[in-house]
């Protein structure tokens, strides 16, 4: 009997061994994943294309990574860093949805020694951001205000405004951007603000303060959605009258939103042409520039990007200094960044930029 009970206790104890190998097994098989990334959302395109870029820059590494999306929702997105987190991230890049609400996710991974790459998007109000991958925002919006000036039409011409997110810090640098080369042409009567009160009061104010952007950007924001933008646009084409109709030039602050905007004035019989702005060459506005439907868009090579962020990603987890060219204040600290340029695309140069270099496949198009 005695022998049988030591028997039981002794094969009990050998399950018990085996139990908890197999957990640390588990353990450091999850710590292998050296690279956390959390995008925003998978419902555009855009943060698709970058998933899939992210998994080819690192292929050729010796380390591995995982990718969470947040739906656009903060809360979504600090449990997704915490699964990172558990997992043994060591460097986490994310881009949020909303820049303020990802500080505690992000200081979550400060706290646990995880190096911290703010991407594409700046996280505000935390200094647990050590790196920032982006691109030069204020020039995206200066490029899509410039185009707008170079197809003016006389003087008085209507000029509606759109921006992105007001939770978005790159809808304000964006919309600074735009304003710095738009506000003269305002002034001297080139452009007549047709749609926000807010912006008419500040014509003459060549340098907008963070709240005096704020107040337009609240009668104007899209919150980067395309049925936003829409609604948006029928109001607001639905209460001008004929002198704010006619040729007219349109601030769209990304692709997604102009296309919106753009079916919309396209309808309305009373205006006689439109140029419109977008941002991020995604394969639907680049059939529609192609078919004359949208004017241009900002290219933004996220090739580069991504390959910027997982190069810094890289650089840390050899021990090594990441390159940086700059800083960008986020409210509590100047983070260190690096920037990447961007492009002007219209009808003329699509095939040149998007084709020629390798972005997109000439057959993902029709009348090139």
């Amino acid at each position: 009997m005695k022998k049988s009970l030591k028997a039981i206790s002794l094969a009990l104890t050998v399950i018990m061994l085996s139990i908890l190998v197999a957990a640390c097994n588990s353990n450091s098989g999850s710590g292998k994943i050296s690279v956390g990334i959390v995008l925003p959302t998978k419902d555009e395109e855009r943060w698709v294309q970058d998933e899939q870029r992210f998994k080819d820059a690192i292929k050729d590494t010796k380390y591995k990574t995982e990718i969470l999306f947040s739906q656009g929702s903060p809360a979504k997105e600090k449990e997704n860093v915490e699964t990172l987190i558990n997992k043994g991230i060591k460097v986490l890049i994310i881009c949020p949805p909303d820049g303020d609400a990802a500080a505690a996710a992000v200081e979550a991974a400060k706290k646990e020694g995880i190096k911290v790459i703010s991407y594409d998007r700046l996280i505000t109000n935390t200094d647990a951001v050590d790196y920032y991958v982006t691109f030069d925002s204020v020039a995206v919006g200066a490029a899509q205000a410039q185009y707008l000036v170079d197809h003016a039409k006389g003087s008085g011409q209507p000029l509606y405004l759109y921006a992105g997110a007001a939770s978005d810090n790159n809808a304000f640098l964006f919309f600074e951007g735009a304003w710095n080369v738009l506000q003269p042409k305002i002034a001297d009567g080139t452009f007549k603000i047709a749609n926000s009160s807010e912006a008419e009061a500040l014509k003459d104010t060549a340098k907008l303060s963070r709240d005096q952007m704020s107040k337009i950007i609240g009668q104007v924001t899209t919150n980067w959605d395309a049925n936003e933008a829409k609604n948006k646009a029928q109001t607001h084409l639905t209460a001008a009258g004929a002198d704010l109709k006619g040729d007219v030039v349109i601030l769209a602050p990304n692709d997604g939103t102009s296309r919106s905007i753009a079916d919309v004035f396209a309808t309305d019989s009373a205006v006689t042409s439109y140029v419109i702005s977008g941002q991020d060459a995604d394969k639907a506005s680049v059939q529609y520039i192609i078919d004359g439907k949208q004017s241009m868009t900002v290219f933004k090579d996220v090739r580069t990007l991504v390959k910027d962020a997982m190069g810094m990603a890289v650089a840390i987890l050899d021990g090594k200094t990441p390159e940086t060219t700059g800083s960008y204040p986020n409210g509590a600290i100047d983070v260190k960044a690096k920037q990447t340029d961007v492009i002007v695309v219209e009808q003329s140069n699509v095939k040149q930029k998007l084709i020629d270099s390798g972005y997109y496949q000439a057959s993902e198009f029709t009348g090139l």
